[in-house]
This record gives C-alpha cells, structure tokens and sequence, in this order.
C-alpha cells in the first residue's frame, strides 16, 4: 500500500524508508537518523497507518475513535508541517483516522474536544504531554495508543525538557499495551547513547531496538566570504558591517535567502543597515527572531514559503525543521559557535531530497576565517559534537511526581523500578527516593513548620495525591522546565503588542530614550504591569537591546576542529582558501610572537600603559576559559598575592595586572595541573554566587517558587528574591538538601564545563609551554584587549580607540 502511494507521487522509497517500516511492523523501538528534509514523517507515519490497517482490517465501516499515536516536537512551528504530511497520507488512502495539534497555541474550544475526542494521531510537545499526564483519568486517555514519535531528538537530548521526555516515556510503556517508541534525530556525535537515552538503558524496549542511519549524504556547499581588505590586527564585530556590500549581490541573485546572525540585537542591526544602505529592499525583507511577537513570525514563515520575500534576517528560530521550500541560499553571519547549529542551518536551503544546499559564511572578524575553515573540514568529514544527557535531576523528578500526584496519584513502589529504568535516574539510591518522597509530602527539613511547602498528601491505601485544588492549579500552570529570563512584554502606547524584551535592559532606560526593536526605532515611555510601552519615533539611536543568547561558547567539537586548522598555519602546508588570506596576519604573529604547532602552548606576555598583560591561548571556548582563568589565577595568587583584571574569549583569556607574573614559576610550579581542580576552582569562584543563580531555575521547576498566574506573572526581582531566601536558608541549615547540592552539581558541569576543563587541563600538560616576552600586542592578543575596551567605552569611541592602537602597532 505504501509503495503504491509513494509511486502515485512519482516518488521511490528511500532504503531507510523501507528498513523503518519493517523494524516497526516487526514490533521493533528504535531511532531513526536521516538528515532534514528527506521524509522522516513518512518514514514513521506510514506503518503506524499500516499496523493499525493490519490490526482493524474492518477498519472502513468500524472505526474506534481515539488515541492511536502520539507525534512529539519540540517546536510548535513544525506541527503544521508535521499534520499537513500525516494528513495527506490520511486523504490519500481514504481512511477515517484524524489528525490534531495540542500545543500552547490550541484553543481552549478544541481542548475541550479533544477532551471528550482524542484525534488518532495527536501532534504535541513535551511540555503539553506532561500536561496531558496532569488530568484525570489519562490511563484510559493513552490506553489504545500504539506509537510514540519523538521528532528532532537531538534538540531535546541535553536539556531537561528531554528529562520530561524520558519520565513520560517510563510512564506511558507502563499505561499502553501495545507500544512503540521511536526516536527521529539529525546526526549527532553520540547516536548509539542517544537511543539508550530514549528507551532506557537497561529496558526491554532498548533491548528490542534498532538504528536506522539514512545514509544519504546531504551535500553541502560552504563559501568563505573573504574580505578584499583585511587589517592586521583583528577586532570583534566591526568587519561584518563592511562586507554589507558584498552580500547584497547573493541576495538579488537568490530566490530567497536567509541571512542568520548569532544573536537577536545583531539580527536587528542587520536588518536596519541593509534598508539603511539600500531601501530598494523594503517590503521584500522582513525579520524573525524569538521575541518578535507571534503574528509577525507566522506572516514571515508563510511569506517565505509564498516566496514573497527576497530576504529574511533572522536568528536560530528558524534553525530547526520547518520546511521552507523556495530558500536557495543561506547566509552565516559570524562564527556559528558548533558545527551541528552551522549543519542545521545549512540545511535550510536545497530543502529538499538530493539537492546542494548552499551555505555562505560571513566572517565578523578575521580570524573567524579560521573558523570558516575549520567548518569546511567538519562538513567534509561529517564531524558532529555530542549531546551530552544529564543525571539526576531532582528538580524535574519532583515537578513530574507532583504531576503524577495531581491526577490519579500514585504508589511509590510502582513508579520508582519505572523511573529507575531512566537513563537520568539510573543510579538513583532508596536513600534518595524517600529523602523526594519526603520532600514531596513535608517539605524540606528546614520549611516543615510552613504548610505551603507541603502539597502532597498520603492516603490511606498509601496512594501519593494532590487533594488541594488551588495546589493542582497552580502546578498546572507551572509545567515545564524552561526559566528564561525576566521577559517584559513591549506595547505600543496606545495598544499594539510588538514583541517581549529582557528586564535588565528596560532597567538601564529613561522616559524618552530611543531604541532599536523589531526593525523599528521606538521611544521608551514607561513600564506599566510588566508591560513596556513605546511609541514610534523617527529620532536615531544606536541603542540595541542585548539578549543573553550573545555569550555562546564554542562547542568541544568546535574548538577541536579550530586548534587543528591553527596548527595548519603553522606548518604552512595545505592552507585552505582562508588560511591563505590570512596570512599577513600569521606573518605578523610570527614577527611579533609565534603560531603555536600541535605541540606548543602559547603565552605572551607584554606591558602598555594600562598594565602587564598576560596572554593565554588554550583554544577551547569561552565557558572553558572562564573557569581556566579563574583557577589560574587563584593559584597564581597562592604563589605571591596579586590582583588582576580577567578577559576572555574564544581562543583564550588575559590576565592584566599592574605588576609582572613570573610566568617561569607559574612553569615550573605546575600550576596548569588538573589535580585538586575541583576544590581549587570552588575556592577561586564565587561558586556560592554562581550556584545561587542555577537554583532560581531549579526552585521554579521544582514548584517551590510559584511563577504566577498567566497575565500576572511575578517580578522576576520577587522571584530571585523568593529563591535566594531559600537559598540561604538550605545553605545554613540543610546543606544536605538534594536541590540544594543540585545547584553546585549544574554549576560546575553544565555552566563551568568541568569535563572539558580537566580535558584541557590534561592536554597542556603534554604539550611544551613556549613563553613569549613581547615588545607590544599581537594579532592574536588584539581582539582579547579590545573586548576588554568594548564593555567601558560606547561604539564610536571604541572605533576611534581602535584606529589609535592599530596606527602606533603597526609602526
């Protein structure tokens, strides 16, 4: 039947095709890898249709209504996409079976139909499935459900929404009786862990499963925009604006283009030069980004497919899988940060089976030519980062027993072999379990006295319940696992909503200032309820509101890929494109200092009139440097106390001080040492701080802060407040309490990346420390000093400081 269909279409089945309806008929679980656009949805649709056909051959005249399958995705905006192809099938070989979509964006009509009537196949995300899980009755809802459908895997794996994924799994393998769970991901680094992620490790289902791998390379062009002028001594941000005129003829020569920045404030910037430099464009080029508000992204998205749009500047919103036929080519703006973000974005364009897909890559500054190159390495060889899952996560389990409780209850000694058979609760202890059981029914030991804290009640029959219906409502509301930052909503004065906006930069505003949002200049009047309220204005500015998104660190993939493409300058063999253009810049380090070759640690060192720097060149990421340079310091302190001021990017970090470090000790001390690392960088952070921040996170999803009523949410100065309270509280007097420690534990590994550290750290020890005593900065120092610059002086002085520098450098 499904050949049939597929030659109705003129199409063939791809290999994986075929092997995925097989596996599931056969009863099989799995995860299937193919890469966008090449028909995963008719990959796994097809023989939930056929076994439901094989299951019900009377199934024209006697249809049973209800839940047969459910479809997860991580973005709401690929649900239609997903229904549109489901329903096709459906129509194609007339069958009774009905497809719908539960999302945040559904109606309250249709929930109230789909609570009586379930579709037979239901779209939804991880967070509307928990809610789903929260409602009465949900057993006899899921009993009949034969599939479980987890899209774009890959983007749920390393989050704690996938956590929610896997508890909801381990309930729903328990509800249905016939069940299939079946994973579809993009390549990532760590396919094989990825399914045990998704089934379990140690389940049945994960030993009755199969992978599935596409293999159909997806063939993908990368073009270096490179530069007819580029200075010596290269600095963030500036040359992206320069090459505006040489992206101009890709975008008239394109049917569609997409030009992707890092960040939403360059995505506003962006999109104001270009109709600045050439208003030809306006009304052929629009914006798209998480905070522009909801009708505005849907007319782009469907204005991208209608092809009435020449250009869209837009950030990693339109990343993930919504298929945009007409976009031809790709723009990246600045480095990508990790490989498997350049891939995805990549495969924007040429969305369709066996077509090139173009990818032209904007350098910010020169030395993200490197980068440029390194990224050709990583297409060619197909080198993808891992995904790595977290462990114990007390706060979702919490979040997840509550929901358990708010619905029919639950028997502790039944849900925990489920919750056990996770591949994050896998080395959950007894002790453990009961401390949450606890937890769930008293509080903690220190909040016992205060009845807020106690939501759970124990019956009778030993059955775990939420009897309070104010308690149930409010964690209703409170589903989820994402705490972003304080968001205010941005409204024209008299009505209009135009987007949302972070908190702290509307706190830095006065009445009157003007500022760049949505394309738009727009002049602050007042905040009013937690809503913002502008009006238009014709005045300049050059005011951009930052969003947290900006301070991405390069992934371990990434930095791997760029240290190697380095140590190619050095060798002067083989040099890419690039890597030739740089050379000026490579001669000019050499002059001044070295390139560093595989087996060489670089650190210079140089005095001006701000101080002693100190240069280090590990190569491995922001967030790596940041602890690397702390920790450095902290036992360079140890040796003979001093002070200095810390810097850091991608490529490595400064120390400057008003008196020379004697590097030769800091050699010969072995102070790059990974040993005692831990308990050394614990002292040299303030890690009290940094863990104080997590644990507003984990204090909302575990539901001992409550968020707010929608409409009314709470400030989030109250919530920090409210969180930090019980903070201090556990500090002082329960230092054992699990989410407490939950919060030191996320620090150091997910912000800190103590793993990759300690990796670094091992690495220098086996290379050679070439310490070079400069007469002034280099090429590869400048940028380090003038990020430095950039956070005390305003754009324009920058620019004109940066001039200076540069003149007297290259005397």
């Amino acid at each position: 039947m499904a050949l049939t269909w597929f030659q109705q279409q003129g199409w063939k089945p791809h290999a994986f095709q075929k092997e995925t309806w097989t596996a599931f008929l056969q009863g099989k679980h799995g995860l299937l890898n193919a890469p966008t656009g090449s028909g995963k949805t008719y990959a796994l649709w097809f023989p939930i249709v056929l076994n439901y056909i094989k299951n019900h051959p009377e199934y024209k005249t006697k249809h049973k209504k209800g839940l047969k399958a459910v479809w997860i995705t991580p973005l709401r905006a690929l649900s239609q996409e997903i229904k549109q192809s489901a329903e096709r099938i459906v129509a194609d070989l007339e069958l009774p079976m009905t497809v719908g979509i539960r999302t945040g964006d559904t109606t309250t009509k249709e929930r109230a139909r789909q609570r009586t009537t379930m579709p037979d196949l239901l779209i939804t995300t991880p967070e509307s499935l928990q809610l789903l899980l929260a409602s009465k009755a949900y057993d006899s809802t899921f009993k009949d459900c034969s599939a479980i459908v987890v899209d774009e895997w890959h983007e749920l794996l390393g989050t704690k929404r996938g956590i929610q994924m896997e508890l909801a799994l381990s309930r729903l393998k328990t509800v249905c009786k016939d069940l299939r769970i079946w994973g579809i991901s993009a390549t990532i680094g760590n396919l094989p862990q990825a399914r045990q992620v998704l089934l379990g490790p140690t389940s049945p289902e994960m030993e009755n499963s199969v992978l599935v791998r596409a293999n159909l390379k997806k063939k993908i062009k990368v073009k270096s925009i490179i530069p007819k002028q580029m200075e010596t001594f290269p600095w963030r941000g500036h040359l992206g604006l320069h090459l505006l005129d040489d992206v101009i003829p890709i975008i008239k020569k394109s049917k569609t283009t997409l030009l992707f920045t890092n960040t939403r404030s360059q995505c506003e910037i962006w999109f104001q030069k270009i109709l600045e430099r050439y208003p030809e464009f306006a009304g052929e080029m629009a914006m798209h980004h998480g905070s522009v508000n909801k009708e505005t992204r849907i007319w782009v998205e469907q204005a991208i497919r209608n092809e009435s749009l020449k250009a869209v500047v837009c950030t990693s919103s339109l990343d993930l899988g919504v298929d945009f036929a007409p976009v031809e080519t790709v723009i990246q703006i600045g480095g990508p940060k990790g490989v498997a973000r350049f891939l995805q974005r990549a495969g924007r364009s040429g969305h369709r089976p066996g077509e090139t897909s173009v990818i032209y890559f904007l350098p910010t500054h020169a030395i993200e030519l490197i980068e440029a190159s390194a990224l050709q390495v990583a297409v060619k060889e197909n080198a993808v980062e891992d995904r790595l899952p977290f462990l114990n996560s007390y706060d979702v389990l919490i979040q997840y027993l509550t929901t358990l409780a708010v619905s029919d209850g639950f028997y502790p000694n039944e849900i925990f072999p489920e919750i056990k058979q996770t591949f994050c609760y896998q080395g959950l202890t007894e002790e453990e379990w009961q401390w949450l059981l606890n937890f769930l029914v008293m509080g903690s030991q220190s909040l016992k006295s205060y009845d807020e804290y106690k939501k759970v009640e124990v019956e009778a029959d030993g059955r775990f319940k939420v009897n309070n219906k104010g308690i149930a409502m409010r964690h209703r509301f409170q589903i989820g696992t994402i705490v972003g930052d304080a968001n205010l909503s941005v409204h024209y004065q008299k009505g209009g909503y135009i987007g949302s906006i972070e908190e702290y930069f509307v706190s830095k505003l006065n009445p009157g200032d003007v500022f760049v949002f949505a394309g738009r200049n727009l002049e602050f009047i007042r905040i009013r309820s937690m809503k913002v309220q502008v009006r238009n204005s014709t005045k300049r500015t050059n005011k951009v509101p930052a969003w947290a998104g900006g301070r991405l660190s390069f992934s371990s993939e990434m930095s791997k890929l760029l240290r190697l493409e380095l140590y190619k300058a050095a060798t002067e063999a083989n040099l890419s494109k690039e890597l030739v253009a740089l050379q000026h810049i490579f001669e000019k380090q050499r002059e001044e200092s070295s390139v560093p070759k595989p087996s060489e640690f670089l650190i210079e060192t140089f005095k001006t009139r701000d101080g002693y720097h100190h240069i280090f060149y590990p190569f491995e990421g922001r967030a790596v440097h940041e602890a690397m340079s702390s920790l450095l310091s902290y036992r360079i302190g140890l040796l003979s106390p001093i002070t200095c001021s810390l810097a850091f990017n991608d490529y490595g970090f400064e120390m400057l001080s008003d008196k020379p470090i004697d590097i030769q000790a800091v050699i010969d001390n072995n102070l790059f040492t990974s040993e005692y690392m831990l308990p050394d960088l614990q002292k040299s952070l303030n890690s009290n701080e940094m863990a104080r921040r997590k644990f507003r996170d984990i204090a909302v999803i575990s539901g001992m802060v409550f968020t707010g009523y929608p409409e009314k949410g709470i400030k989030m100065k109250h919530l920090q407040s409210s969180s930090q309270l019980l903070f201090d509280v556990f500090r002082d007097y329960e230092p054992e309490n699990l989410l407490f420690k939950q919060a030191f534990t996320e620090t150091f590994e997910h912000q800190l990346e103590e793993g990759r550290l300690r990796m670094a750290l091992e690495r220098i020890a086996t290379q050679e420390i070439v310490w070079k005593q400069c007469q002034k900065a280099t090429p590869f120092s400048f940028p380090l000093i003038t990020d430095r610059l950039r956070e005390k002086l305003s754009n324009e002085k920058l620019a004109d400081r940066i001039k200076r520098m540069t003149k007297i450098l290259m005397k």
